[in-house]
């Protein structure tokens, strides 16, 4: 057996379990998220030197993590699942006053949410749902740091836009 380029190996280890935990996010299981996740890993290995030859191998890898995860979604005919799950355990749900109310909101933050176009919502999912750093998502993503907190800023100003709310002044 031919072993795995040492790039390869440790670009697997550094990034499959982030991509994990976005892909079970969005799969809503870990199971499905790993197969996933492992078959855009296998997709990566056999384009690996075209990957490397890319001017974001970050990026082109996250663009096959992406389209693995829909494809998985589709396959066993799921409607996507990113944010639901998470807003229906939150504990402010658990502790609010107003139940009903919170829900209702956390459904219209997450129809919202869905639809953003791809990059904004992303961002959003990695940096503010999972809690990556700008930095994180940037890596992640295979953009910069300048184009996460550009994305992020577009996408809250649809997402304020959506949902009613008045624009902030922004702070950063």
């Amino acid at each position: 057996m031919t072993e795995l380029p040492a790039d390869y190996r440790a670009f697997h280890q550094l990034y499959r379990p982030r991509y994990i935990q976005w892909a079970e996010l969005y799969l809503a299981n870990r199971h499905d998220a790993e197969e996933a996740v492992d078959q855009a890993f296998e997709d990566l290995y056999f384009a690996w030197t075209d990957v490397l030859t890319t001017e974001s191998p970050n990026a082109y890898a996250w663009s096959v993590v992406r389209h693995r995860t829909i494809e998985c979604a589709r396959a066993r005919r799921r409607r996507p699942t990113v944010i639901d799950t998470a807003a229906f355990e939150t504990t402010a749900l658990r502790h609010a006053v107003d139940p009903v109310g919170e829900l209702e909101q956390s459904l219209s933050v997450y129809e919202a949410i869905c639809a953003l176009p791809e990059r904004q919502h992303d961002v959003i999912v990695l940096h503010y749902c999972l809690g990556h750093s700008i930095r994180e998502t940037a890596d992640i993503m295979g953009i910069t740091q300048g184009g996460v907190r550009s994305t992020a800023r577009f996408a809250r100003h649809r997402l304020r836009d959506a949902l009613g709310l008045e624009r902030e002044e922004e702070h950063r």
